[in-house]
């Protein structure tokens, strides 16, 4: 599917080969997945089931060793495993139950015996073997390039206190660099897997209850009922698509996959190139990741982090996003509009009112979902009420009855997800461990505030930069905790809106799924339409570019992240769709009552938006002047040719 060597391991990641897990495997990652659902529904509600409620970081323990384990037996070593599971992987898995199966039964000795700085050796050596099995775990799930970070900044504590300057740090020996990663609270066991195992198992359920009982289906069919007819009709339903299945899955590949599955090639018979079909797909799949209400872990991650309920991330990320999906329908539209292209045939369009007559359900849970969080702010227990209330309307229906075949899918789907998940938050955990303990976290974020004295744009584009950079070779999860530890520290206290510079740290991460040489998302689109992957990955970047703007509106001006008066919000946000209105018609050429642009009409358009962008009415004004200016010199004189310009 790909040519892009970087990308491999990621893409495998997200996909694992059909045929690894047959037979005695198979059944085991059930068991594993039924296991941690389970423990994680017992934990959440309280319910002492059997007598078992896990006391201390026990919970954690027992759930990073039940997916651990699970992710050992789901994604292979190397790609001669893809069929089999070989004797190595059983006996990870099992050394990975048993590691943390210790660690957890001790869990209250850990905290009130103080283990983290003085442990019995067979302590230490269960830590010392989930260290390692967290290392290949990471490698498996996160590609060659995450292990090497987790290597560089796990093993730091043992040479800290031979670096120069500010990366000078407090040192520890070998035993103790393995005592603080297993057993203190900032590292394996730290924020992002405790934000997991509270969480993000819940959501992960859902998603797959949804998709699972016929959810993905609908979405689908809603997309294609609201804008099949109008011009390029193909392509903005795989926006439309990707944007609620997105937002509800939290993967851009497996969105890439799933719907582009259907998309693509419906785009492809309409018209459209197969490179720009693809190109379409995956942007829209890259936002979906950014879409409330549920995104993906890293929008937990970051609630964490800032000490905030998940519904004011929810909140924050909801116009951005919706900014970037009316920027992309929009080049779409101009792209039809220029090219001619139309909507579906009507006897393709299922009926709107009979789409929603068959599918209320499945918007009656998401509106549950969405009350729960923003109203009740019942961030733990909205998912499962939610689910729950899918699974109990499914059953009125019998063909999306939740039967045993789709109880196993929704367990392999669990088991997948959250394996790859807990692998590669537990490598980045050693990561994290690493510069919170020698104290350089703190350090290398006094240190950029001076080196950039008082130039916030210095700080943000070296942000920027840092940011995309470390998106090539880690998941977006990785990138957004490790820089958050290092970046956003700084650029608050610079005096950026704390949740505008968290989520600029996490957009500029997201770039690398469509932006070449890596354009993950771009090559997997690709390898579906069967298209060029460079051609495909360039246009998704041209299609994707105001993800390249956005980061830098809502960090300078927190009204477009909703935070402020609902004046200057109001104003902010038309401001802004104006802007983004201005550089969808000059990427494609086309602008509404005037038709195809020439290149100067364009340059005037990419300087009106510029100008919108700036959050002050005086660039406004100018902006405004000039979209007049091009309206009036095309009606005014519009040349013999119809529709030239």
């Amino acid at each position: 599917m790909t040519s892009n060597p970087q990308a491999a391991p990621a893409a495998a990641s997200d996909q694992p080969s059909r045929g690894r897990l047959h037979g005695v495997s198979y059944w085991t990652v059930l068991a594993l997945a039924a296991a941690g659902m389970l423990m994680t529904i017992n934990q959440t509600f309280l319910l002492g089931i059997a007598g078992f409620q896990p006391l201390g970081n026990g919970f954690l323990y027992y759930l990073i060793g039940i997916f651990l384990a699970a992710a050992y037996l789901i994604f292979p070593a190397r790609r001669a495993d893809a069929a089999r599971v070989p004797w190595y992987d059983w006996l990870c898995a099992v050394l990975a139950i048993v590691a943390t199966g210790y660690l957890a039964i001790h869990a209250l000795d850990i905290i009130n015996m103080g283990w983290e700085f003085e442990a019995p050796t067979e302590a230490v050596a269960a830590s010392g073997v989930l260290v390692v099995l967290v290392l290949e775990g990471v490698r498996r799930c996160g590609g060659w390039p995450l292990l090497a970070v987790a290597l560089l900044f796990g093993s730091y504590p043992l040479y800290a206190a031979y670096m120069p300057g500010f990366l000078w740090g407090t040192d520890y020996d070998l035993a103790g660099t393995i005592r603080i990663h297993a057993m203190g609270v900032e590292s394996i066991i730290g924020i992002p897997m405790q934000v997991v195992a509270n969480l993000v198992i819940g959501f992960v359920v859902f998603g797959s209850a949804l998709t699972i009982t016929g959810g993905g289906e609908f979405f689908m069919k809603l997309a294609t009922a609201l804008m099949g007819r109008s011009r390029g009709g193909p392509a903005k339903v795989a926006v439309v698509s990707s944007a609620l299945m997105g937002s509800l899955s939290g993967s851009v590949i497996s969105n890439v996959l799933t719907t582009g599955a259907i998309t693509i090639p419906v785009m492809k018979r309409t018209g459209y190139p197969a490179h720009y079909a693809a190109a379409v797909e995956a942007c829209a799949s890259t936002g979906g990741t950014l879409m409330p209400p549920v995104m993906g872990a890293v929008a937990f991650i970051m609630a964490s982090f800032l000490g905030v309920p998940y519904a004011e991330v929810m909140i924050a990320a909801f116009l951005p996003a919706l900014l970037f999906y009316v920027a992309l329908l929009m080049q779409v539209d101009g792209y039809a509009a220029r090219k001619g292209l139309k909507g579906l045939a009507p006897e393709e369009i299922p009926s709107i009112r009979q789409t929603l007559k068959e599918g209320w359900s499945y918007l009656l849970c998401l509106g549950a979902l969405i009350y729960m969080l923003l109203f009740m702010r019942m961030e733990a227990y909205a998912p499962w009420y939610a689910t729950a209330v899918l699974l109990v309307l499914s059953m009125f229906r019998s063909k999306y009855r939740m039967n045993w075949a789709r109880v196993q899918e929704l367990l392999m789907d669990l088991g997948r997800n959250v394996g790859n998940l807990v692998a590669v938050l537990a490598g980045i955990g050693l990561v994290v461990g690493g510069l919170s303990y020698t104290g350089v976290a703190g350090a290398f974020s006094r240190e950029l505030l001076l080196y950039a004295g008082d130039s916030v744009a210095l700080m943000l584009i070296a942000g920027a930069v840092t940011s995309f950079v470390l998106g090539m070779g880690m998941t977006v999860s990785a990138c957004y905790i490790f820089l958050s530890v290092l970046l956003a520290p700084a650029l608050v206290q610079a005096g950026l809106n704390p949740l505008g510079a968290h989520l600029f740290i996490l957009y500029w991460g997201m770039m690398s799924y469509i932006t070449p040489p890596v354009s993950l998302a771009a090559i997997t689109a690709a390898g579906v339409a069967g298209a060029d992957n460079t051609r495909t990955g360039l246009f998704a970047m041209r299609l994707g570019s105001v993800l390249f703007i956005l980061p830098f509106l809502f960090v300078l001006n927190p009204s477009l992240i909703l935070q402020g008066s609902v004046g200057w919000i109001l104003l902010s946000a038309t401001s802004a769709l104006l802007a983004i209105w201005l550089f969808a018609s000059a990427l494609e050429g086309w602008l509404y009552r005037v038709g195809i642009l020439g290149w100067p009409s364009r340059a005037v358009l990419l300087a009106a938006g510029a100008t919108l962008i700036y959050p002050d009415p005086i660039t406004d004004v100018i902006g405004l002047a000039a979209i007049g200016g091009v309206y009036a010199v095309h009606l005014l004189f519009r040349s013999k040719r119809p529709g030239a310009a």
